[in-house]
Parts: C-alpha cells; sequence; structure tokens
C-alpha cells in the first residue's frame, strides 16, 4: 500500500508509534481541518464538535476510515460521511471508567450522599439518615447487599460493571438483544421486562443512542418499577424520557435517578431535574478517558492497510 495520512485529535494524549510509511498529523478538535490535510485518508475522533464533524465529513474526499474514541459511534454516524468511509468506535476503552462511575453513583444513591450533602450545606446533621438503621428495609433502597441490579445494555461496560456489584452483594441481570449467559452474569431479552422490572432495587441503562432507543425508558418502562427503586443512566440521555421521569419522581411512582447523560448537554438550567431531592446529576463525567486508545488504533491501522477487517467497525 502507499504512503498514507492519518489525522489524529488533540483532544488526547496518543502515544502512538506510526509504521512506515504512514504519516500521523495532529490536529485541533475544535477548527475545520486545514486545507493541506483534507488528502488524509483515516480521521480518529474524540470529543470533536457536531459542526467540526460535518466539516470534515464535506472537504476530507479521501478519506476512507474513521476511528472514534468513543464508545457511542452516534456523533460519527450523524456527521454525514459517506457509504465510503468505514466507522469504528472506541468500544472497550471505556469499560472501566464508566463501571467506576456507575458503582459510584448506584453507592452514592442507596447511600444517599446527595441527601448528606444538600444538609451539610446547610450545616445540618441529618440525624434521619445516619444512627441506628433496620437490618432489612424492604421498602427502600439503602444497600447493594442483596439488591436486584437490572443493567439493561449488556456490554463490555456492563461485564465489567456487574462483578463489582456482585461482590458488594448484589444481585445482577442482564437484558439484552440476546438471552443467555453472559459475562457469568443470567441475561434476559426486553420481551422479559414485565416480569422482571417489578422485582429490580435498580435500573441502570447502558443504552447506545440508535434510532431504536429514543425515550425506549419511557413511562411504560418506569411503570414497572417498584416505588423505591432507583434508575441510573450512563448510556446515552436520548434513550430516557425525561419528562416521563420527572413525572414519576414527583408524584412517588419512583423513589430517585442517577444521571450522567441528558437529552440535551449541558443540561439547561431551567431543567427540573436539578431541583429534584432525589436526582443526582453528573456531568457526562463516566468516561472521558479513553483507555488503551492507542492499542486500538495501532490494530485497526494495521488491518485497515492489510484490507483485513478492523475491529469495533459500526459502518
Amino acid at each position: 500500500m502507499g504512503h498514507m495520512k492519518i489525522l489524529l485529535p488533540d483532544s488526547v494524549e496518543l502515544d502512538i508509534t506510526l509504521p512506515a510509511g504512514v504519516t500521523g498529523v495532529v490536529y485541533a478538535t475544535g477548527e475545520p481541518i486545514p486545507g493541506p490535510h483534507t488528502d488524509a485518508e483515516a480521521l480518529v475522533v474524540w470529543g470533536n464538535p457536531a459542526g467540526q464533524l460535518a466539516d470534515a465529513a464535506r472537504r476530507l474526499t479521501r478519506l476512507r476510515w474513521v476511528q472514534t474514541l468513543a464508545a457511542g459511534p452516534d456523533a460519527v454516524l450523524a456527521a454525514g460521511f459517506g457509504p465510503e468511509v468505514t466507522v469504528t468506535a472506541g468500544l472497550g476503552l471505556h469499560d472501566r471508567t464508566v463501571a467506576e462511575h456507575t458503582l459510584a453513583l448506584a453507592l452514592a444513591a442507596a447511600r444517599r450522599l446527595n441527601l448528606l450533602v444538600r444538609a451539610q450545606i446547610g450545616h445540618r446533621w441529618a440525624g434521619e439518615l445516619g444512627g441506628l438503621q433496620p437490618v432489612r428495609d424492604t421498602g427502600s433502597f439503602r444497600t447493594l447487599r442483596d439488591a436486584h441490579v437490572v443493567i439493561w445494555g449488556f456490554g463490555g461496560i456492563a461485564g465489567t460493571l456487574a462483578p463489582l456489584l456482585a461482590a458488594l452483594g448484589a444481585r445482577v441481570t442482564g437484558v439484552a438483544r440476546t438471552a443467555g449467559q453472559r459475562h457469568g452474569f443470567p441475561v434476559v431479552t426486553a420481551g422479559d421486562l414485565p416480569e422482571l422490572l417489578p422485582t429490580a432495587d435498580v435500573l441502570i441503562s447502558v443504552l447506545p443512542a440508535t434510532a431504536e432507543t429514543v425515550h425506549l425508558i419511557g413511562s411504560a418502562v418506569l411503570d414497572l418499577l417498584p416505588a423505591h427503586a432507583w434508575v441510573i443512566n450512563v448510556g446515552r440521555g436520548s434513550t430516557l424520557d425525561e419528562t416521563a421521569l420527572l413525572a414519576a419522581l414527583r408524584s412517588g411512582r419512583l423513589a430517585g435517578a442517577a444521571l450522567d447523560v441528558f437529552e440535551t448537554e449541558p443540561l439547561p438550567a431551567d431543567s427540573g431535574l436539578w431541583d429534584e431531592p432525589n436526582v443526582i446529576i453528573s456531568p457526562h463525567a463516566a468516561g472521558g478517558r479513553p483507555l488503551g486508545a492507542p492499542a486500538l488504533i495501532a490494530e485497526n491501522l494495521a488491518a485497515f492497510r492489510d484490507g483485513r477487517p478492523l475491529r469495533n467497525r459500526v459502518a
């Protein structure tokens, strides 16, 4: 194969040794690709704004491959790259970071850290949350010990998260497109949700943003959960109907929600979610650190040059 150029984002440190015949050019993700580099055949994307990606899709006429370091390729797929461009995602790069943040949200919810922080700001000793506690509090989610945690979207992130939850005593059930055993945990399909969700203490969504998942977690799903359950979303904001969630929280139909992703990001200041005492908000902070990105880029670059199938191909 002849000489090729790969564009690397300035948004992440990439300690990558490129093979002979490949030139790497670091570009600013917030700016249009400079004219002299619109001849690149490969583009690595991380945190690029939508307008910059759309501009690249128009102007990089020799482009044949886009590697996004995000687990969800939705931003790249929406940018308008032609059918001749292969798109590969950053699956696996965020398993450990997102799993850790999700565990933090689940523990914060169970231990009511949100209410403790509110009390601390007001210099109030929240005695109702301390002192002697019931050993078994069946009408409330207060511990991961013996809790039933349902994880919807049972891929690599869930595979890393589930053993952490299990180590703290939780029983984990996965929901995915195909049923069976995965990562050593039972997995069912969405058709089983009417039987499954009434037994859940926590519903964790790691669903991707696709046409099929828009508002998939709406009132029909939320109504299946018991009143003491919490919802945690670390997948994509488009999958959760925030209006339905707010209604469920305000009516007492649902105990709380810990959300890292939102339909509009940043979350608008007038969103009702901000002021709900039992909503924990984190600013799309679960991932943000693609672990192992250089190895994935190098592996796919070698495959691209050899004409072999690329890993994590989505388009």
